[in-house]
């Protein structure tokens, strides 16, 4: 399969530059990880609008019908500032020739935060908050809906970091389909990734079968911009444990009536493990793909779903997470 590199956004101060507002950086290991296999600009927009390093912080307050940005210890409010900057910044970033496939912004900051931020209910000192958005975090909402948005530290938890990496990894490989800029390259992307698609969203992935199929013939830009909004849709959430059993016994029904009865029955109380919580995801994918080797089914081979993203990303100690007890519905590779 074509090997991609993302193009990602990430906050400066995640291991690129010392510049926390303490003057400190913040060496994350999955940014690291990830550096050599994308392409990533980064920036720190509080240094941006012209702030020090150090420098005193910073918090996001309402002002009215508005937010601010506040630094308590001078008194100075630098919002309007931070709201030009992050327009002029992400307008540019979207003039690109290639659009960023996602971000990864810090967790909590006034400036980056995407969500639960402090946002303090007035301009006195001791206000009290609401969790809310930083200044550039929300221009970034406001500017990439349907965008793979994260923060390093919910990137912590394995299921939001794998649904993450899929969908970069699929909107690259979907970027550079549309660079090559004909009908058969989006027909094999699409190919490629039915049953990655199939998982996350059924009903998203025959709209995009039906769009790809171009019954009403509309030209080469018009599918791909209506390709590219289905797409972004089906990724938005992470797939349910449920789907997964139903694309794995669908690729199954392939290849059944070659496998013994003996194999039948191991693959159908794996699949009752899976259910339970007992096995991870990859028992059930590595097997099926293992079947797929030995009866040679080549569509089946070429599905990104056995490996959306690179696997050296995956981590050793993630083999064996799988579903909370508190309802959650993950896939773990």
């Amino acid at each position: 399969m074509e090997q991609v590199r993302p193009r990602l956004f990430v906050s400066r101060c995640l291991g690129f530059a010392k510049c926390r507002w303490n003057g400190e950086v913040i060496n994350d290991d999955f940014v690291s990880k990830l550096e050599p296999m994308a392409d990533i600009v980064h920036e720190c927009p509080e240094m941006a609008i012209g702030l020090g390093c150090p420098r005193d912080p910073v918090r996001v307050v309402r002002a009215g019908d508005r937010y601010e940005l506040l630094q308590p210890a001078t008194g100075n409010t630098y919002g309007p500032i931070m709201e030009r900057w992050a327009e002029d910044y992400l307008g540019a970033l979207e003039r690109s020739p290639e659009r960023l496939d996602g971000f990864i912004l810090k967790s909590r900051s006034p400036s980056c935060g995407f969500k639960d931020v402090k946002v303090y209910d007035s301009l006195r000192p001791d206000s009290g908050s609401k969790p809310g958005t930083g200044i550039f975090g929300a221009a970034v909402l406001r500017h990439y809906p349907g965008t793979p948005i994260e923060d390093e530290g919910r990137l912590k938890n394995f299921i939001i970091r794998e649904h993450f990496l899929g969908a970069v990894w699929t909107l690259a490989r979907f970027r550079a389909a549309k660079q090559k800029g004909s009908m058969k390259a989006l027909v094999e992307f699409h190919a490629t990734h039915k049953y990655f698609l199939l998982l996350h969203n059924q009903k998203e992935m025959r709209i995009l079968g039906t769009i790809v199929a171009n019954h009403e013939k509309l030209p080469l830009q018009e599918v791909l911009q209506r390709y590219e909004q289905g797409l972004r849709r089906a990724l938005a959430r992470p797939p349910r444990y449920t789907s997964l059993i139903n694309v794995i016994q669908h690729a199954f029904g392939g290849f059944s009536d070659s496998l013994s009865k003996e194999e039948r029955a191991l693959f159908a109380n794996l699949v009752e493990q899976y259910r339970d919580e007992r096995i991870p995801a990859s028992v059930l994918l590595h097997l099926v793909k293992s079947w797929a080797v030995r009866f040679g089914e080549a569509y089946l081979l070429q599905q990104v779903l056995f490996e959306p993203y690179p696997l050296s990303l995956i981590e050793i100690t993630d083999s064996g997470k799988g579903r909370s007890k508190k309802g959650s519905d993950p896939f773990s590779f």
